[in-house]
């Protein structure tokens, strides 16, 4: 009788079975490295705000320490002239109000850049506006209304600062939108008269006094369909705006494009509320 044997199966796997394998080997590493990009990215939207808060705070410390608040930093190099992380003034009053930064090495801000500029997490500049337009101020020795020609709220001796009108002065001008739909009703001191709803403003015109943002981890690639984004930055490179857009995180193809800009701001009721505990101002 003839023996029968059974054929050995060939070892190792077939190429259908590789393929599949792979396959879920790289879906596995695609979720990882997915997770791990939000991960980073999350971490810097946090640590972002963090110095964001910290800059304000260091401002309001300022105003404490001076009596008023800083001017704007100008542009960093290769920008020329470039006033390197300090305030830059002339006149008695700032050169960049609206489109200026973070005076970094005036407040002695860390982290900053080999130039002396304060920094966000992806190691952009982070910028500072702050008030320049004023009303209601009136002299606390005369007792009457008041026009200055320097904001008291930057301005230092000799000129009229806020100790000479107490906290009658209201700032004019620094308004903050919500932008999207109704960007193109948002002027330069206005988030748009109807039909842009009264909704569209996060804040009124005689609020803030002073704002500081990031620009985000897209300005490096950011396009002209990120309109509320450019409504930050139409502030360069003259300085005239005064409108500011402020909402959470939007994806690309969203009303007002792609948004990821981060704003904190202070309000005039927490500057005088600080400075007057403080015993800077009565």
């Amino acid at each position: 009788m003839t023996a029968r044997f059974a054929s050995p199966r060939t070892a190792g796997f077939s190429l259908i079975e590789m393929a599949i394998v792979l396959a879920i080997i790289g879906f596995v590493l695609g979720g990882m490295l997915l997770t791990l990009s939000a991960q980073v990215s999350q971490r810097n939207i946090d640590e972002t705000q963090v110095r964001l808060r910290q800059a304000r705070d260091a401002l309001i410390g300022f105003a404490i320490a001076n009596g008023r608040l800083p001017c704007p930093a100008s542009a960093p190099p290769p920008a020329s002239p470039s006033s390197n992380g300090m305030e830059s003034v002339s006149g008695g009053t700032c050169t960049n109000f609206y489109n200026g930064f973070l005076p970094a090495v005036t407040l002695g801000f860390q982290p900053v850049s080999s130039s002396g500029y304060a920094l966000d997490a992806w190691g952009n500049p982070i910028r500072y506006a702050v008030v320049q337009k004023i009303t209601g101020c009136v002299d606390s020795t005369t007792g009457l209304p008041a026009s200055p020609a320097i904001s008291p709220f930057i301005a230092s001796s000799p000129n009229p600062t806020l100790k000479t009108y107490g906290v009658s002065c209201q700032p004019n001008d620094l308004v903050i939108c919500q932008g999207g739909l109704y960007d193109s009703y948002i002027s330069a001191t206005s988030c748009g008269s109807p039909p842009a709803p009264a909704t569209n403003s996060v804040t009124k015109q005689n609020t803030v006094v002073a704002i500081v943002f990031s620009t985000g981890k897209d300005y490096t690639s950011m396009t002209s369909g990120n309109t509320d984004e450019q409504i930050n930055l139409k502030n360069a490179p003259y300085g005239s705006y005064a409108t500011f857009v402020s909402h959470p995180p939007a994806p690309v193809g969203a009303s007002g494009g792609e948004f990821d800009d981060q704003l904190e701001w202070i309000p005039v009721g927490l500057l005088y509320g600080r400075m007057t505990a403080a015993g800077v101002l009565p």
